[in-house]
């Protein structure tokens, strides 16, 4: 449900990463002398490194410049605070930009890092992530197992078209998905819009009772603001927005969704009754264990959603920073079931669907030549990182790699985590397309 956690925003996301577009005109940068994109996201770049040689930021720019969404996860005196280990910061390179992501090559103390930022419709910085530079890619499948095999207890598969694996490991075991299952709402979306029941131009409407938590920024639009499907859609996918994801369930229903889970998955009963993404905050944010347990003791957890879960107010939610009930209160799935998502939501066809699923790579990087499409969706909470990419190649292959992590103990170091994986990732494309 939440993404990748980030330097500073732990709601923004590396599902936020930038894809690797060709570059707008560019300005130049201040305090680097590297030229920067004049985009949204480049002005704030710029903002942003010229911000860090006059620490600390005044409340008044730092309310200026971020969104809103996050700065209820990050208050001023947190950003100043990362901030003062950033001092001193200078930009290397512009590895990937579009209008509104980019992701640069940054140096600090002889020590290069990869900085990623994604400004949100207003401008302003709805995500931000410092993270190691790129690791090496692994070269043979060998070596993934044994990476893998340092990040936490994971299940992995890499494949083709018929999610046969090339390589895998525990490519049908069930783990939690996180915001992964937004496939199968993304799924259903496309199947009504195939059937004409519905269309990507259709309007949704904000609501407080169908607003989620972050991530995501449609929880911070009044009541009454609407938002058409494909907009919707595609902030579910490229930022993992909770509340464009309730209200497309909202919108096609539970059991539509549902039902693309039993086609798609193995593990259909797992997700059955299906939760929105706020009621799975209320069962393990709100007043702990006393609603997960009534939710996992109920002889009817559909009723039990519907009659108390969704009357609790998301304002008696509070974070959670260590893993909880991951395997028992979450969306569930193997390796094998999100390659047969990924595989067959693309088999739906359609620029629209290309569009949203792939508005953003995570900053994996391919080559576009080799790899000219690439989705991906994501998903995290503590305890839980999951990854899964599609990618058609310059031969018209279909690959996918998924990757599952879970510790039902402690929370992944996500950044590290998804940095590694990222290389893994990397590596398998590379052994696919051999």
């Amino acid at each position: 449900m939440l993404p990748l956690a980030l330097l500073l925003s732990a709601c923004a996301t590396a599902e936020q990463a930038a894809p690797a577009v060709s570059s707008p005109a560019v300005t130049s940068g201040a305090y680097t002398g590297v030229p920067v994109p004049g985009t949204p996201v480049g002005e704030k770049l710029t903002w942003y490194l010229g911000a860090l040689s006059a620490l600390p930021i005044p409340a008044d720019q730092i309310n200026k410049n971020f969104a809103p969404s996050f700065l209820e996860q990050v208050p001023a005196a947190q950003i100043n605070e990362v901030s003062g280990q950033l001092k001193g910061l200078r930009l290397v390179e512009i590895q990937r930009a579009t209008e509104t992501d980019l992701v640069a090559l940054v140096e600090s103390g002889g020590n290069r890092a990869k900085l990623t930022m994604a400004v949100d419709p207003s401008g302003k910085i709805a995500g931000l992530l410092v993270s190691p530079a790129d690791a090496p890619a692994p070269a043979s499948w060998g070596d993934i197992d044994e990476r893998l095999a340092t990040t936490a207890p994971s299940g992995f598969l890499a494949a083709g078209r018929d999610c046969e694996p090339v390589h895998g490991i525990a490519p049908d075991q069930a783990r939690p998905l996180g915001s992964m299952f937004k496939l199968y709402v993304l799924g259903a979306v496309a199947r009504e819009v195939k059937a004409g029941r519905l269309s990507w131009t259709d309007q949704l409407t904000i609501s407080d009772t169908k607003k989620s938590l972050p991530s995501g920024e449609l929880q911070d639009r009044p009541d009454g603001t609407e938002v058409t499907v494909k907009e919707a859609a595609k902030l579910m996918i490229s930022i993992s927005d909770n509340t464009a994801t309730d209200l497309l369930i909202d919108r096609v229903g539970k059991p539509a969704v549902e039902a693309v889970i039993r086609d798609w998955s193995s593990n259909a009963d797992k997700n059955i009754p299906l939760l929105t993404t706020r009621e799975l905050f209320v069962l393990k944010g709100a007043d702990h264990p006393e609603y997960a347990e009534g939710f996992l003791k109920a002889p009817d957890r559909r009723a039990y959603l519907e009659d108390v879960v969704d009357k609790v107010p998301t304002s008696e939610v509070t974070p959670w920073t260590t893993p909880r009930d991951v395997t028992t209160i979450e969306w569930f799935g193997s390796p094998t079931d999100m390659c047969r998502a990924l595989v067959d939501l693309h088999g739906l066809g359609g620029p629209e669907l290309n569009e949203i699923m792939g508005a953003n790579d995570a900053g994996l990087g391919l080559d576009q030549k080799t790899w000219p499409t690439v989705w991906f969706k994501g998903g995290s909470e503590p305890g839980v990182l999951t990854l899964g990419f599609l990618a058609r190649s310059d031969q018209n292959k279909i690959g996918v790699v998924v990757v599952q992590s879970v510790d039902e103990k402690k929370a992944l170091s996500e950044v590290a985590a998804a940095t590694e994986v990222l290389a893994i990732v990397r590596g398998a494309f590379g052994l696919l397309h051999r």
